[in-house]
């Protein structure tokens, strides 16, 4: 399972000097199996700790590199900051438990939301969806996000809107219709619903997914103060988007933003997500 694109690569690489970090590979698939539930456990803890959990809303998927037609998720109701790599479940296509812990309880919604996701998109490995407060009021406006700063250019022509409400998400059809609004792209806006962002690795999911929910937040109180004030806000040029979003909106990019996040959180929880 090869989670990296190489698209916008070297002009994040012309972003540093020196030796740029890689992701890790592996030449077992049973190692990098272990590796990405400890990641997703990390991930989980991360989200916690930002706030995204509500209640028991909320989830986040990564691709099993053993069998890639099945993915591990979290169990419904098992709280993120306690989360270990042993208690993840993996489903498969058909919303079969296969695999996991002993809190064999999945959420419906996570099933229909992520393995729709995951069938339409080969070249995602992870999904995360919450109802996180920012990306949730956001997304009540029926609008797209606009770019106006350069962390907004990281989503440059790579962000959808899904503008069609169609309740909880208990049955294949609304499922379908967020996979097929999302497209190609690593993020959408759920309209009356929230956030969903998908990347080649859990860390580079993660990290386009708490910069959304700060976008969102940002461009809430950017309208709010240029309302005051009786005016918009200013737009980024489609070329200085576009030349912004080549260097920060790669998958590279998401994975190495993510990892200051993923290493804190690593020495924070010490070895126990892991077990």
């Amino acid at each position: 399972m090869s989670p990296h694109s190489t698209k916008g690569d070297t002009s994040m690489r012309a972003a540093a000097k020196g030796e740029f970090p890689k992701p890790p590979s592996f030449k077992d698939p049973l190692d990098e199996r272990q590796y990405v539930k400890e990641r997703l456990a990390l991930a989980f803890r991360i989200f916690a700790k930002q706030g995204y959990d509500e209640g028991v809303a909320g989830h986040i998927t990564v691709r099993d590199p053993v069998d890639p037609t099945t993915f591990w998720v979290n169990p419904f109701g098992v709280a993120w900051p306690l989360l270990k790599a042993s208690d993840l479940i993996r489903v498969d296509h058909d919303g079969q438990i296969v695999d996991g812990g002993s809190v064999r309880l999945l959420n419906v919604a996570a099933y229909m939301i992520h393995s729709a996701v995951h069938q339409a998109r080969p070249d995602v490995n992870a999904v995360a969806h919450s109802h996180s407060i920012y990306g949730r009021a956001f997304s009540t406006l029926g609008r797209n996000l606009e770019i106006t700063t350069q962390d907004t250019c990281a989503f440059y022509n790579d962000i959808a809107l899904y503008d069609s409400f169609g309740g909880i998400v208990l049955g294949p059809e609304e499922g379908q219709h967020i996979a097929k609004a999302l497209g190609q792209k690593k993020a959408a806006i759920l309209s009356n619903h929230g956030l969903l962002t998908c990347g080649g690795s859990v860390e580079s999911c993660v990290f386009w997914f708490t910069s959304l929910e700060k976008c969102c937040h940002a461009q809430l109180l950017a309208d709010a103060a240029a309302a005051g004030r009786g005016g918009e806000t200013v737009k980024v040029a489609d070329d200085e988007a576009e030349y912004t979003y080549k260097a920060i909106g790669s998958e590279l990019a998401g994975w190495f933003s993510a990892k200051p996040a993923f290493d804190l959180m690593a020495h924070e929880s010490g070895s126990e997500y892991k077990l």
